[in-house]
């Protein structure tokens, strides 16, 4: 399902269908999960490597066609989260979720 150009971000690809089950991920990704299987996740369940919260949230993200958007940090390491549903044919087929690095300092630009 990914494509080259995917597969080589610098920015995590993790992809769902609309049962949790991984589809596939990006080297990025397979990075960050390496300790909870890496590519050996695709097929299983995201469910199985969510706390509680989150085993609540993916369902309803995915039933009410919302995205979710959040940030981490985790033993020095920030990044955010978007998640968003993906489509075939004008349907919700699961979830794209992208992880992206995130440094110490953001600048943020307004335009008016």
């Amino acid at each position: 399902m990914q494509t080259k150009w995917s597969q080589e971000n610098q920015v995590a690809i993790l992809v769902c269908d609309t049962k949790g089950i991984i589809l596939s991920m990006n080297n990025k990704a397979a990075r960050i999960f390496k300790k909870s299987g890496g590519f050996d996740l695709v097929g299983k369940s995201l469910m199985d490597c969510h706390p509680e919260y989150a085993r609540k949230k993916i369902p309803e993200l995915i039933s009410n066609n919302q995205s979710n958007c959040y940030t981490i940090e985790k033993g020095g390491f920030k990044a955010m989260l978007y998640q968003t549903p993906w489509y075939q044919d004008g349907l919700v087929m699961g979830l794209v979720e992208y992880i992206f690095d995130l440094p110490p300092e953001i600048p943020n630009r307004k335009h008016d």
